[in-house]
C-alpha cells in the first residue's frame, strides 16, 4: 500500500473524530480501568476512565460559567498531575484552546508567550508559578482569571479563584444544564485547534504551533500501529506537558488505548517511581537516557569483586550481540540466543529490575538522536531503545525504529502514511496529515516553514541509507562551518564527549574559527561520586572543576573522543566551566537541548580565550 493509500485508510478510520469523541468511546468501553494516576504521601491516588471523562466535563463547565467562548485560549502552568490533564480536557470540552507553558520560563518569557496568544484564563499550580506571573499581570489585560490549584497559595481578589472553588462551579452548572456542555463537545470540529505548543525559542522568540485534534489522532494511530504494547499499557509522565512527545504518549494515545498513566511531578523522583510502577513503556530524551547510563556505569565502577566484574561484563556483552543480530539485515542465531537467555536471567534481568525496566516492552526516545554508544550501553542490559524523529510541527514522530525493524544509531524509517524526503542540501522535508498548518499570528515563519507543495523544512539535516533509515546529521542552522570550509555537525563532538560519565553537558564551537574549541560541564550527580572513590574531599562542583584529578580525567573524556573523530572535527583546546548547565540556568531548554545562541552569548569570553594565543 503506498503512502496516499495509507494517510487516506487512515482518515477513514479517524473520520469525524476528536480527542473529545475518543475519550466518551474509552470512558464507556473501559470507565472502570485506571487512567491517571497521583502519588500523594506515598500512596497512589487514581482516577479511573469514567472519573476521567466526568471530571474533564465538569471542568469545561467550569470554563463556560466563566465566560469562555470557542477559541479562547487557557493557559496551563503545572507539573505533572491529573488536574494538568483535567483542565486541558476542559477547556478543550469547551471548546477551548489549551496550551501549557513551561514552568522554568522567566516573567518576561511568560509575558510574551501569554500575550501572543491572548491567554484569557490561565491555571496555575501555586506559588512558584504565581512568582512567573504576577510580575507581568499588567501586560497581560485579556487574562480575566487565574485558578490556582494549591488552594494554600492563592492569592485574594475576584481575579483569582482556587481549583476546588472552580470544580466545584462546574459541577453545579454540569448539573443544571448538562446538554449545554453535550452540545459544546460535540461542536468541536476534526480540524479545530487542541493545543497550542510553543517552541523552546533556541533561535528567538518561542512560536506558536497550532495543533489540531485530527493531527494528535493520526499521531497517535501510528504510534499505536507501530507498538508491542500490550491492551491498557501502564506508563509514566514526567517530561513537561508544553513538550509534544509526553503529549502524545501520556495524553492523546492514552485516550485511544486507555492506558494507566503514573505521573511523576518532579523529574528527581523518577527513579523512586520507576521502581514502584515497573511500566510497560518509557520514553526519555537522551539526556534522560545518558543520565541513566552514567548512573550505571558509576556503581559498576565502584565494584571491587573481580569475578562479578568479569561476570557483569560478559552478560552485558551477550546482551549487546542479541540486540546487534536483530538490527535490519543481520541474523539471531540459536548460540547468540541461549547466551542471552543465560545472562538475562542471571544478571541483566535483575538489573534492570534494579531500575525499574524489567517489564519495558517499548523503549524509546526522541528530541535529539540519541548517540548510538548509548543505544548498545542499553542494547547490553538487553533493553532495546528505539530512536524516533520529529518535531512540534509535525505532532512529535515522524519516523521510528520498530520491533521488526531497527538499525541502532539511525532514528528509523517513516511511519506508514508519512512522506518523507530531502532536499539537494540535505534538510528533512516531511509531508502528512500531523503536519501543523502553521503558526499563530506568523504568516512569515509559517511561508519559511511549509513551502507551496505542502513540504514542511524541518531545518535538520539528515541521511538516507539503501535501506530507508534515516540518520539526523545535526540542525541546519548549528552546523559549523570553519575558517577552512570544513562543515562539522557539533552534536557529533558533544555526543562524544558526553559518553564520558562525569560530562554533563558539552558544547562545541568553530564557527569561522581556525579549529574546535569546547565548554563542558560536570554532571552534578555523577562527579561528587566519582570525586568520593577518587579521595577528592569535596563535593563542590566549582571546586571539582579545578581538581587536578577531574581535570585529568576530563582530558582523557577528550582525547577518547578526538581518537573517533576526524582531525577536522576534533576539540583543539576546551574549558570545564565551574557551573551546571540547566533550564533555570538559560542554557538548556525545558527538554534539556542546548540554547547555543544563549551559551555562545553568556560564555562568549570563555570561548575567546580558548582562541587566544
Amino acid at each position: 500500500m503506498g503512502i496516499q493509500e495509507e494517510q487516506d485508510e487512515l482518515g477513514k478510520a479517524l473520520a469525524g473524530q476528536t480527542i473529545c469523541s475518543g475519550l466518551a468511546d474509552t470512558a464507556e468501553r473501559h470507565g472502570d480501568l485506571p487512567a491517571y494516576s497521583d502519588r500523594v504521601d506515598g500512596e497512589w491516588r487514581t482516577l479511573t476512565w469514567a472519573d476521567t471523562r466526568t471530571r474533564a466535563l465538569e471542568t469545561a463547565a467550569g470554563f463556560a460559567a466563566l465566560g469562555l467562548e470557542p477559541g479562547d485560549v487557557v493557559a496551563l502552568m503545572m507539573p505533572n498531575r491529573s488536574e494538568h490533564i483535567l483542565a486541558d480536557l476542559g477547556a478543550v470540552h469547551a471548546g477551548g484552546t489549551p496550551t501549557t507553558v513551561y514552568a522554568t520560563l522567566a516573567p518576561d518569557q511568560v509575558a510574551f508567550v501569554a500575550g501572543d496568544c491572548s491567554a484569557k484564563y490561565a491555571v496555575l499550580n501555586g506559588k512558584d508559578q504565581l512568582d512567573r506571573w504576577q510580575p507581568v499581570l499588567d501586560r497581560l489585560p485579556d487574562l480575566r482569571k487565574i485558578i490556582v490549584v494549591e488552594a494554600d497559595d492563592c492569592p485574594a481578589g475576584d481575579r483569582y479563584l482556587t481549583w476546588d472553588a472552580f470544580t466545584e462551579l462546574g459541577r453545579r452548572e454540569l448539573a443544571a444544564d448538562p446538554a449545554a456542555i453535550d452540545r459544546r463537545w460535540r461542536a468541536v470540529k476534526p480540524a479545530d485547534t487542541v493545543t497550542l505548543l510553543y517552541t523552546s525559542g533556541t533561535t528567538g522568540d518561542p512560536k506558536g504551533v497550532l495543533i489540531t485534534h485530527s493531527m494528535v489522532l493520526h499521531e497517535a494511530a501510528m504510534v499505536k500501529r507501530s507498538s508491542v504494547l500490550p491492551d491498557h499499557p501502564s506508563g509514566i509522565s514526567y517530561l513537561p506537558f508544553a513538550h509534544i512527545a509526553d503529549r502524545v504518549l501520556s495524553y492523546y494515545l492514552p485516550v485511544r488505548l486507555a492506558s494507566h498513566i503514573h505521573f511523576c511531578p518532579d523529574p528527581a523522583q523518577l527513579t523512586g517511581i520507576l521502581g514502584a510502577v515497573r511500566p510497560h513503556s518509557f520514553f526519555g530524551v537522551p539526556r534522560v537516557w545518558e543520565k541513566i547510563m552514567a548512573g550505571i556505569q558509576a556503581v559498576l565502577s565502584a565494584e571491587q569483586d573481580e569475578a562479578k566484574k568479569r561476570a557483569v561484563a560478559a552478560a552485558l556483552e551477550a546482551g549487546r550481540a542479541y540486540v546487534t543480530a536483530q538490527e535490519f539485515g543481520n541474523t539471531l542465531t540459536p548460540e547468540i540466543t541461549a547466551a542471552f537467555e543465560k545472562a538475562d536471567e542471571a544478571v541483566l534481568t535483575p538489573m534492570r529490575a534494579m531500575l525499574g525496566l524489567d517489564r519495558v516492552l517499548q523503549a524509546s526516545s526522541a528530541a535529539a538522536p540519541l548517540p548510538v554508544e548509548v543505544a548498545r550501553f542499553f542494547a547490553g542490559l538487553g533493553l532495546k531503545i528505539f530512536d524516533a524523529y520529529g518535531m512540534t510541527e509535525t505532532t512529535g514522530a515522524i519516523t521510528a525504529n520498530l520491533a521488526d525493524s531497527f538499525k541502532l544509531g539511525t532514528v528509523g524509517r517513516p511511519f506508514a502514511g508519512v512522506d518523507l524526503k530531502l532536499a539537494d542540501d540535505g534538510e528533512i522535508l516531511v509531508r502528512g496529515a500531523t503536519c501543523t498548518p502553521g503558526y499563530l499570528h506568523r504568516p512569515d515563519a509559517t511561508a519559511e516553514l511549509i513551502d507551496a507543495d505542502g513540504w514542511v523544512h524541518t531545518g535538520d539535516v539528515g541521511r538516507l541509507d539503501d535501506d530507508g533509515f534515516l540518520t539526523v546529521v545535526d540542525r541546519k542552522k548549528e552546523l559549523i562551518i570553519t575558517a577552512g570550509g570544513e562543515n562539522i555537525a557539533p552534536s557529533l563532538i558533544e555526543n562524544h564527549l558526553k559518553e564520558h560519565p562525569l560530562v554533563g553537558q558539552a558544547l562545541a564551537f568553530g564557527d569561522r574559527r581556525p579549529y574546535v574549541v569546547a565548554l563542558i560541564t560536570l554532571d552534578g550527580e555523577v562527579a561528587p561520586v566519582w570525586a568520593a572513590a577518587h579521595g577528592v574531599d569535596t563535593t563542590d562542583l566549582a571546586a571539582l572543576a579545578d581538581n587536578p584529578l577531574v581535570l585529568d580525567e576530563v582530558a582523557k573524556a577528550v582525547d577518547d573522543a578526538n581518537a573517533r573523530l576526524a582531525r577536522v572535527q576534533q576539540v583543539k583546546k576546551w574549558r570545564l566551566l565551574p557551573a551546571e548547565w540547566t533550564a533555570e540556568s538559560e542554557e538548556l531548554t525545558p527538554t534539556l537541548k542546548l540554547k547555543r545562541r544563549i551559551v555562545h552569548s553568556k560564555y562568549s569570553a570563555s570561548i575567546d580565550d580558548l582562541y587566544s594565543g
